[in-house]
């Protein structure tokens, strides 16, 4: 199985051109294009390119043709303006950070009633080839744009499981569901490499980003699937009251549900959250899923929530991601 995002290269930019003037000029567009070796192919008013000739093309359009009425797509996406491929080309840079695998792991541990750890989240940081770091956001917004979602995804996995190497405690990995085209196929890299290294799958829990985002709950059904076949465990990330419904977690049945960070800072003191919180530690038990507050930040929150019963616990107040491995 293949596709742009698995295999990282230039991107093909389908072109279709519309009104009077542009389709007059169309023709020496084609003809240059294939001059300078930069044409795939040409039907109609439609034409596809490398991407080593968008920038030229681009210039030239500005200069002499109606751009308004000049489209692209990748990968048969809807149309969408010229304009637009201005951004996709600026972020070409991200295929330089997944083909060279220019990523790292920080650990953040998550403790226990006990203030014992019992496991690490690994977070993903990312580093220019000069050293410079990227931001997270930056990134995956650059992996959006270029259709590079699920290669960023896949190095980040394989990092964190090469990571689960240097702890013998559970590690945490996130994974964007979206990014996942085919679990047996996209997922099969990381189930092999944990086998390799000798990880216990049992230590591995992979972690769903952005949960309350999820709009194909049968696509993350069969992800999950997966990985409880292979013998991981996962969780839910980010699980508040705006979730979406009682149903669709039962039918998910998670190891581990994490409470969204804004129920737990100040939970302590606002009723609202407190309601939010117990809430949630009522729906985890009734799964029998592992409940988890994130972001603690004030001793005062991690007592209530201790008091209440929750059983595990990550934040600031308990420590901050550092590297890993080194």
């Amino acid at each position: 199985m293949s596709c742009n995002a698995c295999v990282v290269g230039n991107l093909q930019f389908e072109i279709k051109v519309d009104g009077e003037r542009n389709l007059f000029i169309y023709p020496k567009v084609v003809r240059h294009m294939e001059r300078n070796g930069n044409l795939l192919r040409a039907d109609g008013d439609t034409l596809v390119a490398k991407e080593a000739g968008m920038r030229d093309f681009l210039d030239f359009c500005h200069d002499h043709m109606e751009s308004e009425n000049v489209f692209f797509r990748l990968d048969g996406e809807d149309w969408r303006p010229l304009a637009n491929a201005e951004e996709i080309l600026d972020s070409q840079w991200i295929d330089e950070v997944i083909l060279n695998e220019l990523v790292t792991c920080h650990a953040q541990p998550i403790l226990d009633a006990e203030g014992e750890i019992y496991a690490y989240e690994m977070l993903a940081r990312f580093y220019r080839e000069d050293g410079s770091m990227i931001y997270p956001g930056e990134i995956f917004g650059a992996a959006r744009k270029r259709d590079r979602l699920y290669a960023l995804d896949r190095i980040c996995r394989m990092a964190a499981v090469r990571a689960a190497t240097f702890t013998d405690k559970k590690v945490f990995i996130n994974f964007i569901p979206t990014s996942i085209y085919s679990p047996e196929f996209c997922l099969k890299s990381t189930t092999m490499l944990a086998d390799r290294l000798g990880v216990n799958p049992d230590r591995l829990v992979f972690e769903v980003v952005e949960t309350e985002n999820v709009e194909d709950t049968d696509h993350l059904k069969r992800i999950l699937a997966f990985y409880k076949e292979k013998g991981f465990r996962y969780a839910l990330d980010d699980v508040g009251e705006g979730y979406s419904t009682l149903e669709l977690l039962s039918d998910l049945q998670p190891h581990y549900m994490k409470l969204d960070m804004k129920y737990v800072q100040g939970v302590a003191t606002d009723t609202q959250k407190q309601q939010t919180a117990s809430a949630f530690l009522a729906e985890a038990r009734r799964l029998g899923s592992v409940p988890l507050a994130e972001g603690i930040e004030l001793e005062e929150d991690f007592k209530w929530l201790k008091e209440k019963g929750y059983q595990l616990f990550q934040g600031y107040l308990f420590g901050k991601p550092a590297p890993i491995g080194v």
